[in-house]
């Protein structure tokens, strides 16, 4: 039987997630972690983006994340989130469509009232989303053709 770990992954909202994994990836203030059994302690900023986590039972499970803190034990990891979305219920559709807005605010460069730094944080949030479906997707194939 595989090592594994605890995880806890809340938000002021919900507890999204708490049981054992064998792994944990997510991205990192300074970069992208993988966090294994044993790992060092660690306190950290996350950026939007995936977390991604191995089940006890071998089976790939992810989520969309806005941002947030994560604290690293040996033996527990501990994610608190800002917001937090199983890749399965996000609504792609409008991923893809607040990416293009945020995009269509950031060409229109000449225009007045453009809030950028809101069109790059929107970006980053609708992005991140579409890589955590695309995830999803892709862990669903591998696993109806293995």
């Amino acid at each position: 039987m595989a090592m594994t770990l605890h995880l806890d992954i809340v938000s002021a909202e919900q507890a999204i997630f708490s049981g054992r994994v064998q792994c944990v990836t997510v991205s990192g203030q300074e970069g992208d972690l993988g966090i294994y059994p044993g790992h060092t302690p660690l306190l950290t900023g996350v950026k939007p983006g995936e977390v991604t986590t191995i089940k006890q039972d071998g089976k790939a499970e992810v989520f969309y994340i806005s941002g947030g803190m994560i604290e690293v034990q040996p033996d527990v990891v501990t994610i608190l989130a800002d917001t937090i979305i199983r890749a399965d219920d996000i609504d792609e559709m409008a991923a893809k469509e607040a990416q293009e807005k945020a995009l269509q605010s950031l060409a229109g460069k000449k225009a007045k009232n453009i809030d950028y730094q809101r069109a790059l944080v929107e970006l980053a949030e609708a992005s991140a989303k579409l890589r955590a479906v695309k995830d999803l997707h892709k862990i669903i194939r591998k696993n109806r053709l293995g």
